[in-house]
């Protein structure tokens, strides 16, 4: 249960600033320009990994894998879901003509329409989500290089070690 309130929570934060980034980028009429996304990573990898490591401090002994990588992978979907559904409504309610400015910056010999950049924003989430909370949970996760990690390897030479300290 601490895992999805923790998410969420973190989620729905990460997405909430996400959206406050890009308004301000709009403001100064500098949203348009696809290199600022980059700060989108950071923005989404600080939720990340503050619900993690929230986590870890709540659960201390009892936290796990699994656990902190849900909270990771939840926190960013949640993050994702809210930012996509917040660019929906700016591309085709606020700012119809968005999609088509963003687009000619690129000088590509085709117009891709509202879905495909809506698409993209989604997935590009989503990668961002699972590379970010793969990488962050090798900060968090416990290590197994102490002995009783040492009898979870496949290795003749540790597990001989921990026969003999067990002697």
């Amino acid at each position: 249960m601490e895992v999805q309130k923790t998410a969420l929570k973190y989620g729905m934060i990460t997405g909430v600033v996400l959206i406050i980034y890009f308004l301000l980028l709009a403001l100064v009429g500098l949203h348009k320009h696809a290199a600022f996304s980059v700060a989108n990573i950071l923005i989404t990898g600080s939720g990340i990994y503050l619900a993690i490591q929230r986590l870890k401090r709540i659960e201390k002994e009892t936290f796990r894998y699994q656990f902190g990588f849900a909270t990771g992978i939840v926190t960013g979907f949640t993050a994702t879901i809210i930012f996509t559904l917040f660019s929906t409504l700016y591309i085709t309610e606020l700012n119809p003509n968005f999609t088509h400015e963003f687009m000619t910056k690129w000088e590509f010999d085709w117009f891709a329409g509202n879905g495909m950049l809506l698409l993209t924003i989604f997935l590009m989430g989503l990668a961002t989500t699972v590379v970010l909370t793969l990488a962050f949970m090798q900060l968090f996760k416990d290590s197994w290089n102490t002995i009783e990690g040492s009898k979870h390897t496949l290795s003749k030479h540790n597990n001989v070690k921990s026969k003999k300290r067990a002697h």
